[in-house]
């Protein structure tokens, strides 16, 4: 759905839908004493975007939607694979050091940690890092599995899942990002990642209609 700011014949419309429908548009365009081709345009919008309904032979009825209920679902419609980007992916073995490096270069406050089969063991975050180079520990040699969250305490979501439902788990779990995953075997193979910066732009594109 689309959320829009109304103009002031379009909030018109809506009250005397309000409390007079069902009703026709030939009627509507009476009350208003304009034209029905002059209304046309403005009962589309409220149509699409779903502040009215329309029946053949009935008419335009209200659908009791506030602004912020349409916005709500609009948002609830969104799905992961709609928003999700590129994970950046390390491996187990790989040194404290090089992850702390590809952090920085790739700008990102999650690295998705991977074994040789590809298989998500753990994620490490700023916050594990931090740790680790405060910690008086050689960055240089130490594994970042010696300071990832491992599987199966990782939150991990799906393509098909609701964005919302990715957002709920980082607000919930204080992450920056989850991946995205695809289950085989049991175990699972990262495709993709939802971070805060991913929801910000799902709001953003919503605002703006793209």
């Amino acid at each position: 759905m689309i959320v829009i700011e109304l103009n002031k014949r379009q909030e018109k419309i809506l009250q005397i839908v309000k409390k007079n429908g069902p009703i026709t548009g030939e009627k509507i365009a009476e009350k208003l004493n304009l034209t029905r081709a002059t209304l046309r345009p403005d009962l589309a919008i409220l149509t699409m975007a779903g502040y009215l309904d329309a029946r053949p032979r009935v008419g335009y009825f209200y659908t009791g939607k506030s602004s912020t209920q349409l916005l709500s679902e609009s948002i609830k419609k969104f799905r992961v694979k709609d928003f999700q980007s590129v994970p950046i992916v390390i491996h187990e073995d790989s040194s404290t050091y090089e992850a702390i490096c590809a952090m920085f270069l790739d700008d990102v406050g999650t690295l998705f940690v991977t074994n040789k089969d590809n298989h998500l063991v753990g994620v490490c975050s700023r916050k594990d890092l931090l740790r680790a180079s405060m910690g008086g520990q050689e960055i240089h040699t130490t594994p970042i599995h010696v300071y990832m969250t491992r599987v199966p305490n990782v939150s991990v979501c799906y393509k098909d899942d609701l964005l919302f439902y990715a957002a709920k788990q980082i607000i919930d779990k204080q992450i920056d990002s989850i991946p995205v995953v695809v289950e085989k075997d049991g175990h699972y193979e990262v495709t993709g990642r939802i971070s805060k910066t991913t929801i910000t732009r799902a709001f953003v594109s919503l605002i703006e209609d793209e």
